[in-house]
């Protein structure tokens, strides 16, 4: 295993000097190591996985390579990656995207169309006291399915026995659905992501663009049935039995480019990112514990103190206002448009607005806006990010993605993919272009870094978040992701070639989850050149040691790794490697071998770790 400070690789590829990084122990690219060494003396709790190489071989980067052993509290345990199903599976026709009808949705060639975008898979208990799984499939339309498990009660493995769509057509569909948590009472907390701008919906044909309208399939193509404003919310499955699961939209929540929704053991908070760019970050406060049907949303105020170590900031919250799913549905059932609330204006040449309207800069871009008269309401749920920026919330983040919780520390961490745009300081240095912060309030003003950071935000004892501030920094090694220049780049003619991060760092942090008690983070990529190839990390909060502990194929996304402690006696990481061959790297795929079908599966079985 090889030590190093990650401080002189930051001064050695001439980044911003402002950034202070963290001395790590970390798996080399190369490293032959089989072990590392996790903390915990005396009576303590400790975790460490043997690390994975970097994937160098044409043949290394087309596998899945996991962590083949994990040592709990000093006793090692042989483990690697399980996969449950792949996308097409026929225990049920795994991944088949179907109509509001219940027909099956065909390709532009008449096959079946599979999507193999798997997302985060829940493993809850039904009613029934049987082992379920519930997958998201971020595609448009989207799909969720719910998948009955076996647990082998020797060796703790899971199997599918049966597996089914399940049915959205009373909420008119499910649309793009990314990550996802359990609540702790039990439920499936999903998400919908990239919700639409209904303010471009053509009203003759129901277009937006060709992202939205991919959702055509669910109507047979017919766009003028569907609502832009029934997509992008959090959605809860309750599961009885295979036969009888309950999918609710909760309109309550508000309406964003959902990542996820993460749900204190209070019970009652619950803090919603958003993915994007120019986004905020949520908090939901609901009226009944274990309820999430009513209750107050807020939006975070980012009041910098630092622009280190990707930043340091004071929150403020302000409330967007209270309402309930039912208040909201009946907007959505009246069909109210964008123009029904909002008035809006073209900023003068200085980019200034008219008198009583507000300039805001979101993800829709430098708006002047006004609330109609009576809709603030309708606003709040329906067009959040847009209202939280009129009430002077920060609408600065980018790609803005997974949440989890320490428990006992009361941390929660959250990590964001990219610290560029409208994180940047009035001016996006990629982007050579001050549009992401004309009009708005340039609350982040930090260095250009595209390989991101994982922050931390203390809670107080209602869960209320205080602060935020950078953990875990990748360390860009090009000028296109961040370094001053190009002298610490990879070899082009070399293995390596293709990374932008350094390989011994996080690059573009997506879904993360902790190990409560281990003092563990787990970190997965969501990277398209960052890294070539993705991967998971494990992250000791008080050692601060960074081990890869499993990588996926060329063009793949680590989406939604995610820790049961203990499920009949055993522990699973769960973990999905989503459209293989995808975002990169499409040119490697073997017509015909179906590499390019979706993972879900774990790492594991662990013994119980409570």
């Amino acid at each position: 295993m090889s030590t190093f400070n990650l401080s002189s690789i930051t001064t050695a590829a001439g980044l911003y000097a402002a950034v202070s990084l963290l001395v790590l122990t970390a798996t080399g690219c190369n490293d032959g190591s089989n072990n590392t060494t996790g903390t915990g003396g005396d009576g303590e709790k400790s975790i460490s996985f043997a690390p994975v190489n970097t994937p160098e071989t044409d043949s290394e980067k087309r596998e899945i390579l996991a962590t083949n052993k994990v040592t709990i509290n000093g006793t090692d345990y042989d483990t690697g990656f399980k996969t449950i199903m792949r996308s097409g599976d026929q225990s049920g026709s795994f991944g088949q995207i179907y109509d509001k009808n219940g027909s099956a949705v065909l390709a532009t060639d008449g096959s079946p169309k599979i999507s193999n975008d798997n997302d985060f898979a829940s493993l809850l208990t039904g009613d029934d006291g049987k082992l379920y799984m519930v997958s998201h499939f971020e595609s448009r339309p989207g799909a969720m399915y719910l998948t009955e498990l076996s647990q082998d009660s020797a060796s703790g493995e899971l199997s599918p026995v049966q597996t089914r769509n399940l049915d959205f057509s009373h909420v008119n569909g499910g649309w793009v659905h990314c990550a996802g948590s359990v609540t702790p009472w039990g439920t499936h907390l999903g998400s919908e992501e990239y919700e639409p701008d209904a303010e471009d919906r053509d009203p003759v044909t129901g277009e937006i663009d060709g992202y939205y309208n991919a959702m055509g399939d669910y109507t047979g193509g017919d766009l003028t049935q569907l609502n832009p404003y029934d997509y992008g919310w959090q959605v809860e499955v309750k599961v009885d039995d295979f036969n009888t699961a309950t999918v609710t939209k909760h309109y309550a929540m508000g309406r964003v480019a959902h990542e996820l929704a993460y749900v204190m053991p209070n019970q009652k908070t619950a803090y919603i990112s958003d993915d994007g760019t120019n986004v905020g970050l949520f908090r939901f406060e609901a009226d009944t514990a274990a309820d999430l049907s009513a209750g107050e949303l807020f939006v975070a105020r980012w009041v910098q103190t630092s622009k280190q170590n990707g930043g340091r900031a004071d929150l403020e919250w302000i409330s967007l206002g209270s309402a309930t799913d039912a208040e909201i549905k009946t907007y959505l059932d009246n069909k109210i448009t964008f123009a029904d609330i909002f008035d809006k204006a073209d900023p003068d040449a200085d980019g200034a607005c008219p008198a009583t309207f507000t300039s805001i800069n979101t993800t829709r871009g430098h708006e002047c806006l006004k609330v109609k008269a009576g809709m603030e309401k309708a606003a709040s749920r329906m067009e959040t990010r847009r209202y939280a920026a009129i009430l002077g919330g920060t609408t600065e983040f980018r790609k803005m993605e997974g949440i989890t919780l320490d428990p006992d520390a009361k941390v929660m961490y959250l990590a964001m993919s990219a610290v560029e745009r409208g994180m940047e300081d009035a001016y996006s240095v990629p982007k050579q272009s001050t549009k992401y912060d004309i009009g708005g309030n340039n609350d982040i003003r930090l260095p250009f870094n595209r390989c991101g950071v994982v922050y931390a935000l203390d809670l107080d004892d209602n869960y209320v978040a205080k602060n935020m501030y950078g953990v875990v920094t990748g360390i860009p090694v090009t000028e296109s992701y961040g370094a001053d220049n190009d002298t610490q780049a990879y070899d082009p003619n070399g293995p390596f070639a293709k990374n932008k991060c350094h390989l011994d760092g996080i690059a573009n942090p997506d879904n993360i989850t902790f190990m409560p008690g281990y003092k563990t983070l787990i970190i997965g990529e969501d990277t398209g050149s960052g890294h070539q190839n993705d991967l998971i990390w494990s992250y000791n909060i008080e050692s601060k040691e960074l081990t890869r502990i499993q990588t996926t194929p060329y063009g793949s996304e680590t989406t939604s790794p995610y820790f049961y402690p203990d499920i009949n006696g055993w522990a699973y990481l769960m973990s999905v490697v989503q459209h293989p061959y995808g975002e990169s790297d499409a040119d490697q795929l073997v017509a015909g071998s179906g590499a390019d079908k979706a993972y879900t599966g774990y790492i594991g079985p662990l013994p119980a770790m409570n």
